[in-house]
């Protein structure tokens, strides 16, 4: 999951207040903001879904500039109140401000990640630092500190329901962990480093983006590309030529490390060419180099710690989530490396002995890694990934595997709107209704990469859930699956089908929010609770019923053969021992990188890595880290800092709750809708640990996710 950049603390969403008859305001830089400003009001459409055919670049910056003036002038309103503070007037009253500063804020987000351009990110740029000067105003604020500080401290004798007290809880320790209680100076140099690191991320994300496109590998000679089907060749000559490039092919890089052809590519300097495109992106000594960046970005973080009180990032990161502490993750750690590391060096093994047998005359490297494994899995499962994919058409899993799916589970149906404008022709809209057929929400799903999207996959609201405010919630996912040639069906692999009932996982916590207050809604929770119900949505994807209903040829219309399901199912532990260790040692460096104290010099970013690496045991040639520190987005640009460890945290939970489906009959309704009123649509307004054990019975065990990913057998 991938978030847009928010003004955190509060949910922002309040009516506009006046002056909008006038032709023209001016905002604080003297931008003029036109009356036609399609963020000056609420939208007209369909749950105020965004009206994408008048939003103009340059609608941006001014809606920007009046949204941030409104928002503290309410908040100022709130904080200067000579009235004894109340919930009413205080706590509700920063749950209604800001509306309109929301809206163009996640619509930015929003374009900004999946369909960018050089305004746009040069905007981005300049609005990062103004976004955090706008939070510290806010969260810095002693006058409206007091009064959410004379609640809290009377919170049991108010008589609040437990969603309420939750709110007070909620907004004290954010204030409290946002510097609410440091001094005038120390607040001056806060808000300084809070700045600094807001421009550099963006700077680091706009450097990224141009560091991926720049990168992808151009190759002449067809027969260099040998392995690719005609598809993906087409798919790679289109981009080439798109590019400018026409009678060549250009593989484009995906966000992380190991590139998705590198398991067809059979020409090893091929392979080798791809794979150094990928590692050495954003490290070629040019303007898209990010390292010095990210430096700064782990050096401004822990000073920031240090301001709080906190010995490192980390730490103070961690307060308000469900591990609480970096010790707590590292010793969640210590349980997987040993017995991840030990599977991959039997899994490496194997790959050479192919590779022997072969008399390739090498050592397994990582650019070798997926290719000799397909061959493996082939002899080991007789599975070849060309054999399955003709049966996985994105359309037909889309409608009928994940569409599917949540029917199955909690009644719901799906509607296509095509009379919905859209950001970019390749973005479909759905509208969703419950089982009484009242309506839930909009989904819009936009799955093929683009030079001008960043990489990954993820899910953000445009419009969120609150009782409070009376709206529905609007939802998108955006994916980078390879777009292919005009004309030729869009064939997935497993992973892209995974990845596409991952991302609803996130969608249907958001859909099925049931909050009062805009800022404990859908998944608006910790970070690692937050991969929860995405991870565990993706079990459904091998439901039996489920996946016969998708997994059909998109040429014959005949089923998946059952012989073909069950191979797929018996290399379901195939290559985990390299697919954990490789998430481990992401996870492990970002851990590293935000242990770093205020005191300890500035890092080479290549040398921490490797030094990381070894220490935590993590450092096997042949398996890189999913994310080298130079383009690991999540933590530098993303939100995930100190957090990467939450996407392995919460598959211990998505397992273990999954085994508890698997004990009372699996996917049906009543199941569904148990999981439904007890997670998901309970957003953040219990104790994360208290809500699982509600719903499974225990405290989270990492036996389930040890057996799932072939680690233990019983």
């Amino acid at each position: 999951m991938k978030t847009s950049f928010k003004v955190p603390l509060f949910a922002m969403l309040a009516i506009l207040t006046s002056c909008q008859n006038t032709d023209k305001k001016s905002t604080a830089d003297g931008t003029a903001l036109s009356s036609s400003n399609p963020f000056l009001n609420q939208s007209k459409l369909p749950y105020q879904a965004p009206d994408f055919d008048h939003i103009k670049d340059s609608d941006f910056k001014p809606a920007f500039e009046e949204g941030m003036k409104i928002h503290l002038e309410e908040i100022q309103k709130i904080a200067g109140n000579t009235e004894t503070p109340t919930f009413e007037n205080t706590f509700v009253a920063m749950e209604k401000s800001g509306e309109m500063l929301t809206r163009v804020n996640r619509i930015f987000g929003l374009l900004t990640g999946a369909n960018t351009n050089d305004d746009l990110q040069k905007l981005q740029e300049e609005i990062a630092p103004k976004l955090a000067a706008h939070q510290d105003a806010i969260s810095l604020n002693p006058e409206l500190f007091k009064r959410i500080e004379s609640i809290y401290n009377t919170r049991e004798k108010l008589k609040l329901d437990q969603e309420s007290k939750r709110l007070v809880e909620y907004y004290y320790q954010a204030f409290v962990l946002a510097g609410a209680k440091l001094s005038e100076t120390d607040k001056t140099n806060l808000k300084k480093l809070n700045e600094q690191e807001a421009s550099l991320s963006a700077k680091f994300s706009n450097q990224l983006l141009a560091a991926a496109k720049a990168g992808a590998l151009v190759v002449n000679d067809k027969s260099e590309l040998a392995g690719l089907s005609e598809g993906e060749l087409a798919a790679a000559a289109q981009t080439a030529k798109a590019n400018k490039l026409e009678g060549k092919w250009m593989l484009s890089l995906q966000n992380t490390t190991q590139q998705p052809s590198l398991q067809m590519l059979s020409n090893r300097a091929t392979r080798q060419q791809l794979f150094d495109a990928s590692w050495n992106r954003a490290e070629r000594n040019d303007t898209n180099d990010t390292r010095k960046a990210i430096v700064e970005i782990a050096k401004i973080r822990a000073e920031k710690a240090k301001l709080i009180g906190f010995p490192n990032y980390a730490t103070w990161k961690l307060q308000d989530q469900m591990a609480k502490t970096p010790a707590a993750v590292e010793t969640f750690f210590s349980k997987l490396v040993p017995s991840a590391t030990a599977k991959a060096k039997a899994e490496a093994a194997d790959i050479q002995a192919v590779i022997d047998q072969q008399k390739g005359g090498f050592k397994v490297e990582p650019y070798d890694w997926n290719y000799y494994a397909e061959q493996v899995r082939k002899a080991k499962y007789d599975l070849d990934e060309n054999q399955i994919k003709p049966y996985f058409e994105l359309n037909k899993v889309l409608q009928n595997g994940v569409f599917y799916a949540a029917t199955q589970l909690y009644g719901i149906t799906f509607k296509e709107r095509t009379d919905l404008p859209v950001y970019h022709k390749d973005v479909k809209v759905y509208e969703l209704f419950d089982k009484d057929n009242t309506t839930i929400g909009l989904f819009y799903c936009d799955y093929f990469k683009r030079d001008n999207k960043s990489g990954g996959a993820w899910m953000d609201n445009m419009v969120g859930q609150s009782k409070l405010l009376g709206t529905k919630p609007v939802i998108f996912n955006v994916c980078n699956f390879t777009k292919p040639a005009a004309g030729q069906p869009a064939l997935i692999s497993f992973d892209d089908v995974t990845t596409m009932f991952h991302e609803f996982g996130h969608a249907l916590h958001g859909f099925f929010a049931n909050q009062q207050y805009p800022s404990l809604s859908g998944a608006n929770v910790a970070r690692d609770f937050v991969e929860f119900p995405s991870q565990f949505n993706e079990h459904w994807a091998i439901n039996p019923m489920v996946f016969k209903n998708y997994a059909v040829h998109y040429k014959t219309g005949e089923p998946m053969p059952q012989t073909l399901i069950d191979k797929i199912k018996k290399a379901g532990t195939f290559n985990q021992g390299y697919a954990l260790t490789e998430v481990l040692a992401a996870a492990a460096l970002d851990m590293q990188w935000h242990k770093l104290s205020a005191t300890d010099p500035l890092q080479d970013a290549d040398k921490f890595e490797t030094a990381a690496l070894q220490k935590t045991h993590l450092d096997l040639s042949y398996v890189p880290s999913r994310y080298r520190s130079s383009y690991f987005l999540h933590i530098w640009g993303n939100g995930y800092a100190a957090g990467y460890y939450a996407y392995l945290w919460t598959e211990m939970l998505d397992h273990d709750a999954f085994s508890w489906f698997e004990e009372n009959g699996g996917l049906t309704l009543t199941n569904g809708q148990r999981f439904r009123d007890m997670i998901l649509s309970k957003g953040n307004t219990e104790d994360y640990g208290k809500m699982f054990r509600d719903f499974r019975g225990h405290d989270p065990n990492i036996s389930a996710m040890q057996k799932y990913r072939g680690l233990i057998t019983k």
